[in-house]
């Protein structure tokens, strides 16, 4: 049987890409927290004149690469995507499907799974992580160090040594190196961590009890419970920390033998939103309507600091950047009276059902490699680690990365537009989203089996026609769809019967 064409265009691509870097490009995975389609001035223009906040770097970024305008986060919420888009699974093949796993909880990543870090480093690359985890972690009890700690998280959690991940963060996925924040800067322990062992903010930092009364006199509202942390924790400066680690770490391994993999976890734009005073020479705290904004406008900032290391290392023509968003954007009071819209058109938000919930940004660019291109193709950011595969030419393993696809053939094939069927999640509402044809089923799942075995269909929208979902559209009671309906309920406990796709079933599923 002789290969197909698309075959032949994949291996002369990989060719052509052997013969023109002459060794395997670097490669940064930018994961960005909480950052919606909107939020993007590129994407937002597509759609509206109307820009409130200006993101130059991620709109020269765009205007680099390829475009994906119909990408979606595994789910609206932040932790079951990270495990998702770190494993290639989607988030109901977790022990615990609707996450969100606490820093002192069990990860959900087995030993025996493949990530995205153990990947690359079969690749020949060096691993390195930076920012927000948030997948779970051990740590071991103050009363019995020969017992990991795991308890509620309704109150504070004292009984904790967090001097020491001892085992389910990065190091223990396949990172060589890590700069890790256990739920970034949004709950305990409120705390960086480099290589799993407790990283000191200051000289004398030393462990204490973070209570918002202490926060109170630093002007930081905590997002969610008292614990234990360092005592100068302040997260107005851990963006500043964390993106001159990351410009350190490629300056220190630029050029050299092995070429570097990079996850680079941002911990904006979620709350608390303590954007910090200036950064790279720019003003950056209240130049925007809200302090929201004023994180975006600090992610970009960070951006263009990645842009101009890799640059000033002569690396920028070898280096692939991958960016997106964990899930859809905030839908904060200050940002919308300013106009802002952060899920662009879409109605809805983070933790939603809705498109604004898992529609994300997503952009890959490669200087000298890619052409620019908007592509409607639908991608999910599981699909990277499939991708990731096919350009270090890995082979996954049958039962790794069961749900992730290469879009590697996309990136060269500037018109067509392929045939997915997209699954995802929504957030605290326990809600499952199938998207076939443009056709979108919203499934209720029984809150008392949130195996997502039992389902009840409450909304369908078509796309096409009716991009907002609004309610008056919603075609879950009209007579003539109830076979629509049927065949996505069906197509629902199919999808999660799959194993793995192959190239040809990402075309044609």
């Amino acid at each position: 049987m002789y290969p197909s064409y698309r075959t032949i265009t994949l291996l002369l691509f990989l060719f052509t890409v052997i013969l023109n870097a002459q060794e395997k490009p670097n490669v940064i995975v930018v994961l960005v927290d909480d950052l919606g389609l909107g939020d993007v001035s590129y994407y937002r223009k597509l759609h509206s004149d109307n820009i409130i906040v200006e993101t130059p770097a991620l709109d020269a970024l765009a205007e680099n690469g390829t475009v994906f305008t119909n990408a979606h986060a595994p789910a609206a919420l932040c932790a079951p995507s990270r495990y998702a888009i770190m494993t290639g699974n989607h988030c109901y093949r977790s022990d615990a499907p609707w996450g969100v796993w606490g820093s002192y909880e069990k990860s959900p990543i087995k030993e025996n799974q493949l990530t995205l870090a153990k990947l690359m480093k079969q690749a020949g690359y060096h691993t390195a992580f930076f920012g927000k985890w948030h997948i779970g972690g051990d740590f071991l009890r103050k009363d019995d160090p020969k017992t990991i700690y795991r308890g509620p998280r309704n109150k504070p959690e004292l009984d904790v040594d967090i001097r020491k991940i001892v085992g389910g963060g990065p190091r223990y996925h396949g990172f060589d190196y890590a700069l890790s924040f256990q739920a970034g800067i949004q709950d305990v322990p409120y705390a960086i961590y480099e290589n799993s062992i407790f990283k000191p903010i200051a000289k004398n930092s030393k462990i204490t009890f973070i209570t918002q009364a202490k926060m109170d006199k630093i002007g930081v509202k905590l997002d969610k419970a008292e614990g234990l942390g360092d005592s100068h924790w302040n997260p107005t400066h851990m963006g500043r920390l964390l993106i001159y680690t990351a410009k350190n770490y490629i300056e220190e391994n630029a050029n050299k033998d092995k070429p570097f993999f990079m996850y680079y976890s941002a911990l904006a734009v979620h709350l608390p939103h303590t954007p910090t005073d200036e950064l790279n020479g720019m003003k950056i705290a209240g130049t925007t309507p809200s302090k929201h904004l004023d994180l975006v406008k600090e992610l970009d900032v960070q951006i263009q600091m990645l842009i101009n290391t890799l640059k000033e290392q002569g690396i920028y023509d070898d280096t692939i950047i991958m960016l997106t968003s964990d899930n859809g954007g905030l839908l904060r009071k200050n940002t919308l009276k300013s106009g802002h819209q952060p899920s662009d058109i879409y109605r809805g938000g983070k933790n939603q059902a809705y498109e604004g919930g898992n529609r994300v940004p997503f952009i890959i660019s490669w200087n000298n490699h890619l052409k620019h291109q908007l592509n409607g193709s639908p991608v999910l950011g599981l699909d990277i680690m499939a991708t990731l595969a096919d350009l270090t030419q890995i082979d996954l393993p049958d039962d790794q990365a069961l749900d992730s696809s290469s879009f590697l053939p996309m990136l060269k094939n500037e018109t067509e537009v392929l045939n997915r069927t997209i699954y995802s999640q929504s957030g605290t509402r326990k809600e499952v989203m199938l998207i076939k044809d443009n056709f979108k089923l919203i499934m209720q799942v029984d809150k008392t089996d949130l195996s997502n075995n039992t389902q009840l269909p409450i909304a369908l929208f078509d796309l096409k026609n009716n991009p907002t979902e609004t309610e008056e559209g919603n075609l879950i009671l009209n007579k003539e769809y109830q076979s629509k309906i049927k065949e996505l309920s069906t197509l629902y406990h199919t999808t999660r019967k799959s194993g793995r796709p192959t190239a040809s079933r990402f075309l044609n599923n």
